[in-house]
């Protein structure tokens, strides 16, 4: 078996072997050098030492499979919340969440059963990926809920068990259940965004997590939509906004991030869902800085946009450079915005 077979070998336990060692790519370029200048007993040992090298500098990175279990536990955050909200997919709605139902309009809770059931698949599919690419699944969390809508896991009201939190009547307020909703799928947006640079030796998984990324986006714009017009309004969006008039677009939310949103639904408990993260020791050095600012980030390609830098968009509101762009967050940002929706005794974050 030569080297290259061993490499093969490797790469059908750990996907990013190539990864991990492209950093060395010349060692492997002049491999055949190499094995000109050692003795063939020697090549092996050599060669562990390049693979020790090149786990040791990245083993706090997190892998494939990794990365895959923490979208899975956002994605049964995120369908635990629609689940307990507005009822199971396949089962009867309780009568507290059929009167609670019954405060949307028959638009917007279509558009919620469409969103729970994307939810719902997205579990389903990265449990199936993870599986495929022989992994362990996360274990679903405990979603067994009391009277106070609370659960084993989380506690959509913030109150970390209690059902007391600041975004208290989260199930019977619909106003407050879209303002979670929302700062729940504007984090996996961010999540997914921040996840795909440690997906790149796997194309086809990429794809799949770019794909769910870009629904999560869709939620996230038609859930503003639906606060912005109110739970019950049956028309797609209650504001026209016309010309580049400013004060045309100031209606909040609008479906799309516009700077740091001013801290989300509930600041004090939203706001770092559109602040700036902070980059892991593992962050790859490819990524250019900076790496994972505020949702009010300008600075793309190492260009600052604005009127003065980008002269044909004269005239553009100044908050529209911002808004052309969604930016990623880091896991353990992503980790802790998560565990505000939890239970004190939950460990399912972590």
């Amino acid at each position: 078996m030569n080297i290259f077979e061993i490499i093969s070998e490797i790469e059908k336990v750990d996907p990013e072997v190539y990864e991990r060692l492209d950093s060395r790519r010349s060692i492997f370029k002049h491999m055949s050098g190499l094995g000109q200048k050692l003795s063939a007993a020697a090549l092996p040992l050599a060669f562990g030492a390049i693979l020790n090298k090149a786990y040791a500098q990245s083993s706090a990175a997190p892998s494939v499979v990794d990365v895959l279990n923490f979208a899975l536990r956002l994605e049964y955050l995120e369908s635990a919340f629609y689940n307990l909200g507005l009822g199971t997919i396949g089962a009867t709605a309780t009568a507290t969440q059929t009167a609670f139902r019954s405060g949307f309009s028959t638009t917007n809770l279509s558009s919620l059963d469409i969103i729970r059931l994307d939810e719902s698949n997205h579990v389903k599919a990265l449990i199936s990926t993870i599986t495929s690419l022989n992994g362990t699944p996360v274990s679903a969390p405990n979603t067994t809920a009391n009277a106070l809508g609370v659960t084993g896991d989380f506690d959509f009201t913030g109150g970390k068990g209690t059902g007391t939190g600041p975004l208290a009547g989260v199930f019977t307020t619909p106003a407050t259940f879209l303002a979670v909703a929302q700062a729940l799928e504007d984090t996996g947006v961010r999540a997914y965004k921040g996840g795909a640079p440690y997906l790149m030796s796997n194309k086809d998984v990429l794809t799949a997590a770019l794909n769910i990324h870009s629904v999560e986006a869709r939620h996230a714009s038609r859930l503003r939509t639906m606060r912005r017009g109110g739970a019950s309004n049956n028309a797609a969006s209650s504001v026209n906004i016309t010309g580049s008039n400013e004060s045309d677009r100031s209606a909040s939310p609008k479906s799309w991030i516009s700077g740091s949103d001013n801290g989300g639904p509930v600041p004090a408990v939203t706001g770092p869902v559109y602040g700036a993260g902070s980059a892991p020791s593992y962050t790859p050095s490819s990524l250019s800085a900076p790496v994972f600012p505020s949702e009010s980030n300008v600075i793309q390609g190492g260009v600052t946009l604005s009127a003065s830098s980008l002269t044909a968009t004269s005239g553009f509101p100044a908050l529209s450079y911002s808004e052309a762009f969604d930016e990623p967050l880091d896991v353990p940002t992503v980790l802790a915005i998560a565990k505000t929706f939890t239970t004190s005794t939950s460990t399912f974050f972590g």
